[in-house]
């Protein structure tokens, strides 16, 4: 019987696999730049992996996560521009976070000429907390605001000046939030968009070093 998966056991699994995968030499890879063909072959292969060992719910469209079961969702980038996109649901999100954990791979995908092969050298994976997803000039300056005595109009007007995708009366019952319940400090950076554009930079400078940052590898 296989045992479930758990934040801890998914994360050392993580460990491994990178190792492994990093000295692998995949033809299928071969002279691919795509990194979205790229993400999805090392997404599938970490998944299969791990049903090997471990009963899990898989993620869905619906679900929006690759394992809802433990709240964490997987993403896999280049090292050459360590970003990606995910699902935008509110401007809450920049705030107080996306809602669940990252498990993020750090590729530097190098191509073998001699045997026709691709290979992934995984150099960063990083856990990132649930926690820590808020953006991290939009928590900072916040906090700052919040620790300078700030009040609802001084909140408003910092969201409508750094174009948070909200209209003003949605900005007025976000700040009173922000008032009630003080954000954490975030470590992403998101772009606004139709959906958000995660990049990795200061997570990757940072595993390690704070708290909900782990650096898993």
């Amino acid at each position: 019987m296989r045992a479930k998966l758990s934040i801890e056991t998914l994360c050392a699994e993580a460990k491994d696999f990178a190792e492994v995968e990093s000295r692998y030499a995949e033809p299928s890879l071969y002279g691919v730049t795509d990194g979205k063909a790229i993400g999805t072959y090392f997404e599938h292969k970490f998944r299969a992996y791990l049903a090997t060992k471990y009963d899990f719910e898989t993620g869905s469209s619906a679900k929006g996560i690759d394992f809802p079961s433990i709240g964490v969702d997987m993403k896999v980038t280049s090292i050459k521009q360590p970003q990606s996109s995910c699902p935008f649901k509110s401007a809450r999100e920049k705030i107080y976070g996306l809602g669940y954990s990252l498990l993020v791979f750090v590729y530097d995908k190098t191509d073998d000429k001699k045997n026709a092969t691709g290979i992934l050298s995984v150099m960063h994976t990083i856990f990132v907390a649930a926690a820590r997803t808020a953006d991290y000039q939009m928590t900072k300056g916040l906090r700052q605001i919040l620790d300078n005595d700030g009040n609802e109009d001084d909140i408003v007007a910092y969201m409508l000046d750094r174009f948070l995708p909200i209209d003003e009366i949605g900005a007025h019952a976000l700040a009173a939030e922000v008032l009630r319940k003080k954000p954490r400090q975030g470590y992403l950076t998101m772009s606004n968009a139709l959906q958000w554009r995660l990049q990795y930079g200061r997570v990757i400078e940072q595993a390690g070093n704070v708290n909900g940052l782990v650096r898993v590898r």
